[in-house]
């Protein structure tokens, strides 16, 4: 079948692994089944991997993405659950020390078809295409998680989005609007701030700017670069939820003193449950909020769409279509 993968890791120049060509069907284990990929969405996830990171080498070549929408053995629209927890394991499968996601342990959804659990199917509404629906088990279910589960946020509570522009932090915007929130953002890219406002943010800000006023939570995906704005951007009581590091984790100053004396909560985050997902799903459905996209390419374009990522020429989601 027709596939996207990883051949081999180099982290100076990671798309020199990545093959766009053949390989063969999956194998479908006892209570797995297959989906018939219409649309996948590419994740930051993928580009580290071609890099080595959370992906072994004895366990290439190994087929790149982890969201997929599409259809089931029986015809049905549905969205792949990314997340693989042990078979045994009951609960938040977040919290599985043994889960992996989709191309890191089994080959993952940038193909004709992909296997997974059957559990790990959500049907699809009619009201989502399979382009819209394909973003959401990653980055949108990341948001969705730091945002109301592990943040714990409502109505009429403010948030600040750092580094606005990829696909975390789009979804962040989006649906901290559709819950209600008074939502701020930040970029150092004028043009991002602009396209931060259409897609629902109240206010927006340069880098490292001083808000008019301090927030609820912070969303941080970049790390070290907005770290210290993050904590001094926070009202007293006030939480940082975190799931990513993308300008590096190891911080010039983690404001200890500030976080002690503030009663700030610093709150990890990581992707979602089946659970979540049916219920963003289910949000997306009735309230007519729609994943950004910042362009779809044919998945024989592969190549384009990772090299845009790595260049950060993006906002909102890359994907890709069959």
């Amino acid at each position: 079948m027709f596939a996207v993968y990883a051949e081999s890791f180099s982290s100076d120049a990671p798309l020199d692994g990545l093959v766009v060509g053949e390989r063969p069907d999956p194998d479908v284990p006892d209570g797995w089944t297959t989906v018939t990929v219409k649309a996948a969405s590419l994740n930051h996830h993928d580009l580290w991997s071609l890099r080595g990171v959370g992906l072994k080498e004895e366990a290439l070549p190994m087929i790149l993405g982890c969201d997929a929408a599409g259809l089931d053995e029986d015809g049905n629209p549905v969205v792949v659950h990314a997340v693989i927890s042990d078979p045994s394991w009951r609960g938040d499968e977040t919290f599985d020390p043994k889960r992996s996601l989709l191309s890191e342990r089994y080959q993952g959804t940038f193909a004709d078809k992909v296997a997974v659990p059957r559990t790990n199917v959500v049907p699809k509404p009619e009201s989502l295409s399979f382009e819209e629906a394909a973003c959401l088990p990653t980055a949108w279910l990341t948001a969705y998680r730091m945002l109301f589960t592990q943040g714990g946020l409502k109505a009429g509570d403010s948030v600040l989005v750092q580094g606005a522009g990829g696909g975390v932090a789009t979804a962040l915007i989006t649906l901290a609007r559709a819950g209600g929130l008074k939502v701020y953002a930040t970029s150092r890219d004028d043009a991002k701030r602009k396209r931060a406002l259409e897609i629902g943010a109240h206010e927006v800000f340069e880098s490292g700017e001083r808000l008019p006023t301090k927030v609820d939570a912070v969303m941080e995906t970049v790390g070290r670069a907005t770290w210290s704005h993050s904590i001094r951007s926070l009202r007293p009581g006030g939480a940082i939820v975190i799931s990513g590091t993308t300008s590096g984790p190891e911080l010039d100053d983690a404001e200890l003193t500030r976080i002690f004396f503030l009663q700030l909560r610093v709150i990890g985050s990581t992707m979602g449950t089946r659970t979540e997902l049916a219920s963003l799903v289910n949000l997306l459905d009735a309230s007519g909020t729609r994943p950004l996209i910042d362009r779809a390419l044919p998945m024989e374009q592969a190549t384009d769409g990772f090299a845009a990522m790595a260049e950060g020429d993006v906002f909102g989601k890359i994907v890709f279509t069959r």
